[in-house]
């Protein structure tokens, strides 16, 4: 059987989202793990000890373990410095305020409504953005939807009730898309020795 790089991944982590989708829009083939976070498996660890998905190896051994570059490697993707802008301020402004307005118990002293506020303003410039021209391109959208999905869903009424037109329609349509589909496929967990996941899955096998 033809060797293939191994993707740990795990469904519901935003960053692992971002690497799938990237994987299933340029149909790079892995052998796809996916991973219980309290029972990781053992040869996740020895190739990424930081114990964090998504982690990708590819057939010469070598590791690639944050999901920004996975993608910039699947896709050959260079980023333009506005692309690299809003990786930044997604990935670092945005995901700390996300944090804290999802887990306000894991965090001391922390105030949901206080960044719920602070995280609005990330995503209030970004409706703006989304309304302009050029549109993104479908990597940099693929890189930030999977965080505002997540601010979305924890109070999807409030988050509906914004005045983000752009950002609604954007964020939908990622949705709504077949990429994600595909995407967002469920698995059981691996385990070792059992026959390996190709993915993506054709066209069509959602």
């Amino acid at each position: 059987m033809e060797p293939l790089p191994i993707l740990y991944s795990f469904r519901r982590c935003p960053y692992a989202m971002r690497a799938r989708m990237a994987v299933v829009r340029e149909g790079f083939r892995v052998e796809l793990r996916e991973v219980v976070l309290r029972d990781r498996p053992e040869h996740m660890m020895e190739i990424s000890p930081k114990g964090t998905v998504p982690v990708l190896q590819l057939l010469d051994g070598t590791v690639i373990e944050e999901s920004l570059e996975i993608m910039q490697h699947v896709l050959d993707w260079e980023l333009s410095e506005e692309e690299a802008n809003w990786a930044e301020r997604n990935d670092g402004e945005f995901k700390h305020h996300l944090d804290r307005y999802k887990y306000p118990n894991r965090y001391e002293g922390v105030e949901e409504d206080e960044h719920r506020a602070l995280a609005s303003v990330y995503l209030s410039d970004l409706n703006t953005r989304l309304g302009q021209q050029p549109s993104f391109s479908n990597a940099l959208s693929d890189a930030l939807f999977p965080f505002v999905r997540q601010f979305a869903n924890h109070d999807r009424t409030w988050f509906d009730a914004q005045p983000w037109p752009h950002l609604h329609a954007w964020l939908e349509a990622c949705l709504a898309s077949e990429a994600f589909g595909r995407c967002m496929v469920k698995v059981k967990p691996w385990v070792s020795g059992q026959d390996r996941l190709l993915f993506p899955q054709a066209e069509g096998t959602l």
